[in-house]
């Protein structure tokens, strides 16, 4: 038996070391594969794998698409001809509220990545912290601006540079497991955006730099990406700490000499010409014509890179939707002069917003890649099936004011001497309701609000009526600020003051992107400011039991004639729905019921708000975002087919004045219409 014993445990050792051997050997065939894994820039050119490599790109954003489609966007971009994504990484999304780290869903930033390297895909990486990117506050979140004293974002600020290691310490950990040299397809990561064009901060780009290091390594590529001009180039580059200077520049412009002078803030070998923004479309806010290039141009543009071997990154390669409140703004000379984007991000994107590809500018781009690159041509991916669920009739459900204590949490709600803004009351996105009370005298009151971003709707009641028997004053907007005047109400005690303020998107781009929303400065009746304020943060969480809220009675309207208005364009409004017969309605919840026989049943399909004003739509509680076809262009809101379930399928609106005669919105296939008041 000792024998027998001593023969187990010496066959027991064998196989643990022959186990340790097959292991080690597994490790090293694994680290040999890693190793021989490589990407980099030498002789002016990008190099993979001991080959020189063309990168053809395309921007595709992970959270303007809903994760159920990530796939189906990435396969559209492979047949187009790409081998390379890039994504913009929005702080916002990740990082809701401090130390509350979010990468679910929209913000599973890491099964996207990984679905791009399963089809064989790179990645270039673009981290921030700052994105742009038409997204709200350029992926900054909105309670960095409640930090006192206030920080100087996209600087050397030290408190800023804190949050932003926080961040980072977050997340490039998890980017570092999918670099290329570990086996991801993470070929490039992006230091900042366009920094050139906002400061000349160097301290700050060092800064960021040595972070990225700390956790990515000294051999990823990191870059930049700024204007094709000295200017843009000496302030946003960084040559001297080893990152690669990208440009952009103007789909119209010559690209050669702008590569030649970007020779000059690389250093030398290390110039691979790159186009990290090579625009296919451009951007649309409220108000405009959808924006829009020609194909043909387009594609001879992108052929005169790609076929002198640079490479080029398609901006947008698709924009998909700005879902929710996450749109961002634009300024002009002042901050008063403020466009917020569309819900649409379809950008004029190659790969449309609904993921159509049988569209001229898609072709015509497919036969160029085709025709400098050598890359064969992959079959058309088929045709996304949409759905036509036709008219749905929709029943006013409540005002806002009937339902106030349903969708805004007592304990949230904010008391002060003056207005607080959006962020110090702790409502980052939406809607935010002011109450104050003054003494009214004469025939009318005049209302002043200097500061306030970005709409309010302001109403009034005596006080003893409390909040039932309010009446419509009018609009103070950001971007036409005018005092309004009020009709006095011959109240025996005090008037009620009502501001009803929606926060359209923060500025994402420019001097003025610190853009705290709300009511920013003191709030004047006939010269005497107003105090004891209180703050009604909304919230829409509830809105799947929306009919099972009883409404208290209809509003009381103010009738046109005897309040004026006060607008963002006063004839274009007037030419619109917007007041009927005099008479404006609103805010008020609608909902409406549409069903679907079977999941297969589920199709793609699109909202027309046609005759509709302003506001929020939201189906099965999912917020697809913000119409306003009396302003447009956008008329229609994209609804992907996850987002629909067999059986009932729920649509609520909040509209925040008045709406279609019929109180009907239309399920239908066809997108490619605009509306507001000129059309």
């Amino acid at each position: 038996m000792a024998v027998a014993a001593g023969s187990f445990r010496n066959l027991s050792l064998l196989l643990a070391l022959w186990l340790w051997l097959s292991l080690c050997c597994v490790l090293a065939s694994s680290v040999d594969s890693n190793a021989s894994r490589r990407f980099w820039i030498e002789n002016d050119a990008f190099w993979k794998d001991g080959e020189q490599f063309q990168i053809v790109g395309g921007d595709v954003h992970y959270f303007r698409i809903v994760p159920e489609y990530w796939k189906d966007r990435l396969l559209r971009s492979k047949a187009l001809g790409l081998n390379t994504i890039q994504t913009y990484v929005p702080w916002n999304l990740h990082e809701p509220e401090p130390r509350s780290w979010e990468f679910r869903g929209f913000a599973d930033i890491e099964l996207y990545l990984r679905l791009a390297h399963e089809l064989d895909m790179l990645v270039m990486l673009r981290v921030g912290p700052y994105i742009c990117g038409e997204w709200d506050l350029g992926g900054f979140p909105p309670w960095l601006l409640t930090i006192e004293p206030a920080l100087k974002l996209r600087s050397s600020d030290s408190t800023y540079l804190s949050l932003v290691e926080r961040w980072w310490s977050v997340l490039l950990p998890k980017v570092a497991r999918l670099l290329y040299s570990n086996g991801g397809p993470i070929i490039m990561v992006q230091i900042e955006n366009e920094f050139g064009s906002f400061g000349n901060d160097k301290r700050y780009l060092h800064y960021l730099v040595l972070l990225a290091r700390r956790y990515l390594g000294n051999d990823v590529i990191l870059y930049t990406t700024d204007g094709g001009t000295i200017g843009t180039l000496k302030n946003g580059s960084i040559p001297q700490d080893g990152v690669f200077a990208a440009v952009d520049f103007s789909t119209g412009d010559n690209p050669w000499p702008i590569f030649r002078l970007q020779k000059q803030y690389n250093f030398p070998g290390k110039s691979a010409p790159l186009t990290a923004e090579f625009y296919t479309g451009w951007l649309t806010h409220w108000g405009e014509s959808i924006a829009t290039t020609d194909a043909r141009s387009t594609a001879k543009a992108l052929k005169d890179i790609l076929c002198r071997n640079g490479s080029a990154v398609l901006y947008m390669a698709h924009g998909g939707t700005n879902f929710g409140f996450y749109n961002g703004a634009n300024t002009g000379q002042n901050e008063a002069e403020y466009k917020a984007d569309l819900t649409s991000y379809d950008y004029d994107a190659p790969i449309k917003e609904h993921g159509d590809v049988q569209n001229p500018k898609y072709k015509a781009m497919r036969r160029v890649i085709h025709e400098c690159t050598g890359v064969p041509l992959r079959p058309l991916p088929a045709k996304i099936e949409r759905g036509n669920y036709g008219l749905v009739k929709l029943q006013k459900v409540a005002s806002l004011f009937d339902i106030l204590d349903k969708i805004c949490d007592p304990p949230k709600v904010s008391v002060s001497e003056q207005p607080l803004s959006m962020e110090l009351s702790g409502q980052m996105f939406g809607f935010l309701l002011y109450f104050s009370e003054y003494q009214g005298r004469g025939p009318y009151n005049i209302l002043s609000i200097p500061k306030v971003h970005d709409r309010a709707q302001v109403f009034v009641s005596c006080s003893h009526d409390g909040i039932r028997n309010r009446r419509y004053a009018g609009i103070i907007e950001r971007w036409s600020n005018k005092p309004l005047q009020i009709p006095s109400l011959s109240c025996p005690s005090n008037t009620s003051l009502y501001i009803l303020v929606e926060n359209m998107g923060r500025v994402n781009y420019g001097p003025y992107i610190f853009d705290q929303k709300g009511i920013l400065s003191s709030v004047e009746i006939d010269g005497i400011t107003l105090r004891h304020w209180k703050m009604y943060p909304l919230s829409f969480d509830a809105l799947g039991n929306l009919s099972k809220f009883q409404p208290i009675q209809q509003i009381t309207n103010a009738r046109n004639s005897e309040v004026p208005i006060h607008a963002y364009s006063q004839n274009k409004l007037r030419a619109s729905s917007f007041y009927r017969n005099g008479i404006s309605e609103g805010p008020e919840f609608y909902e409406g019921h549409f069903h679907i026989d079977s999941e297969s049943a589920a199709k793609d399909t699109f909202i027309s708000f046609r005759g509709w004003n302003k506001g929020v739509a939201f189906v099965n509680n999912f917020n697809v975002g913000r119409f306003w076809p009396a302003m447009g262009p956008q008329c229609a809101l994209y609804v992907p087919a996850p987002i629909l379930r067999a059986g009932d399928n729920v649509v609520v609106i909040f509209e925040l004045h008045s709406p279609n005669r019929e109180h009907t919105i239309n399920l239908v296939e066809d997108p490619d219409f605009t509306c507001g008041p000129n059309r």
